[in-house]
């Protein structure tokens, strides 16, 4: 496996967690910019470490400014933009044909509830989930029939413990809901697991929500 990400220490300790559980692990410290040059040279250097081959590749980073319509900056726009959408297009670009032409693999893209479930503020950061839905079901189209699995995992609200017992203010967002709940990362994981297991091998172009229910069921205020 391998792990990436901008910070070097909080990759490490991910590495270290994977590897206290008898896992194998590698971090690969890299800033996914949007530009084709770091996505490409991430699929390289992973490519190595990985013994020449990937078979799972999960398009997990993702930033959220919370700003307004009225006002997100340019420079905004196009950094959420470049690290939302484009750094995760480039990457795929350059890893699904050697899956494809391999004859299998899985990609497991991460969107989001408010793809679908709209809040005040998060207009831009919402529409890239939304076009990573879209490319998911692209990909699926595109390299399915080479073997390829492309699915997404839509999170809801999920947040980590709180100090000292305190409620999370995310709760909140989760009342009425059938969970009653924030969801937990470890929750995410599993869904992750499962399609990029073989017990998956039928499922093409889907979204996973992992939400507790906050999209799909109807909520009561609370």
């Amino acid at each position: 496996m391998v792990v990436s990400g901008r910070n070097q220490e909080r990759g490490e300790a991910v590495v270290a967690e994977i590897r206290a559980v008898g896992g194998k692990a590698d971090l690969i410290v890299t800033d996914l910019d949007g530009s084709a040059a770091a996505s490409r040279t991430l699929a390289a250097e992973a490519t190595e470490v990985l013994g020449g081959r990937i078979d799972v590749l999960v398009n997990n980073a993702g930033i959220f400014p919370g700003s307004t319509t009225a006002t997100t900056t340019e420079s905004t726009f196009d950094e959420v933009y470049a690290v939302n959408v484009k750094a995760p297009f480039f990457l795929t670009a350059a890893i699904a044909p050697e899956m494809a032409e391999r004859g299998g693999g899985s990609i497991i893209n991460l969107g989001s509830w408010i793809a679908r479930l709209a809040v005040p503020v998060g207009s831009l950061y919402s529409s890239t989930k939304g076009a990573m839905e879209t490319l998911t079901r692209a990909w699926a189209a595109e390299f399915g029939p080479a073997g390829v699995r492309v699915n997404a995992i839509s999170p809801g609200v999920i947040s980590t413990p709180a100090i000292h017992g305190d409620t999370h203010p995310s709760e909140a967002m989760m009342h009425g809901t059938p969970a009653g709940r924030s969801g937990t990362p470890d929750e995410v994981a599993h869904a992750a697991v499962y399609l990029a297991s073989d017990e998956a091998a039928f499922v093409y172009g889907t979204v996973v929500d992992v939400d507790g229910g906050r999209v799909a069921v109807a909520v009561v205020a609370s």
